[in-house]
């Protein structure tokens, strides 16, 4: 065996005294309030909430709409990160950077820019509502539309790093063999960057699942129709049910660390 193999193999080195401190503070502030979520939780009535109907509803409405949101981000996601990964045109990066903006918008604004758009007198909801009757804002469809536009990015960014790290040889070998643009896209290009796009719906549906912001701006807080799980926290919280409130983060948080162990290989171990 090498040095150079002995040396890679070692332990990482000792962190110096002075990083201790503050790393342990951080760890606490970021475990502490997850902890006591755990401790305050009423174990003792969590089983007789959870089988409440108002809690089964907007788990259930949660569920459906966040995958219905992940479903809409595959089907326009996957093509815009091809596009962003492999072909070359005039102000890609500015179509980067725009793509990104919902991560760090506040999602409040960004439920507003939506009923600017989407709304009755909007740019595009004014036409809907004219011609079809059909009005986006305050239903349930609203939600998906609300919850795809804030996860979106998640999915794009995972997949277009998927697919420049991708090796392009096989698709220039299935090319070479005669395969079409888009047979080589189903058959290879697509199996290369599966794991990649799996990863990134899987985030895109926990970012979905825990939106708020923009939800409840232009979807409003109906429940059984709009009123997914972030929201019956708010509600039941402004209610005064400090238990309530604790059961349902409780699931939202289950349901966090489920996503975040499934993924630990890929997103949070070093390699």
């Amino acid at each position: 065996m090498t040095t150079t193999t002995r040396s890679a193999r070692r332990p990482g080195q000792r962190a110096p005294a002075g990083l201790l401190v503050p790393a342990a503070i951080g760890l606490v502030f970021l475990v502490l309030p997850l902890a006591g979520l755990l401790i305050r939780a009423p174990w003792t009535t969590l089983p007789q909430r959870l089988t409440d109907p108002e809690v089964r509803t907007a788990l259930r409405l949660s569920l459906q709409c966040a995958t219905l949101a992940t479903l809409l981000c595959l089907l326009c996601g996957v093509p815009l990160a091809w596009l962003l990964a492999r072909v070359e045109f005039p102000g890609r990066r500015i179509v980067r950077a725009l793509i990104t903006v919902p991560l760090v918008l506040p999602p409040v604004v960004g439920g507003i820019a939506l009923l600017l758009v989407f709304g009755r007198r909007g740019l595009l909801g004014e036409w809907l509502d004219q011609t079809f009757g059909f009005s986006l804002p305050f239903t349930t469809t609203g939600v998906v539309i609300a919850e795809a536009f804030v996860a979106m990015p998640f999915l794009i960014i995972a997949v277009e790093g998927a697919l420049r790290g991708a090796d392009r040889r096989y698709e220039e070998a299935a090319a070479t063999l005669g395969a079409g643009r888009w047979t080589t896209f189903t058959h290879v290009t697509l199996p290369l960057v599966a794991p990649g796009i799996a990863a990134g719906a899987v985030l895109g549906w926990a970012r979905a699942l825990g939106e708020f912001g923009a939800t409840i701006t232009f979807a409003g807080n109906y429940p059984g129709v709009t009123q997914t799980m972030p929201l019956a926290v708010y509600q039941t919280m402004e209610g005064g049910d400090l238990d309530g409130a604790v059961v349902l983060s409780l699931v939202l948080l289950i349901v966090s660390v489920a996503i975040l162990a499934g993924l630990r290989d890929r997103w949070i171990t070093a390699p």
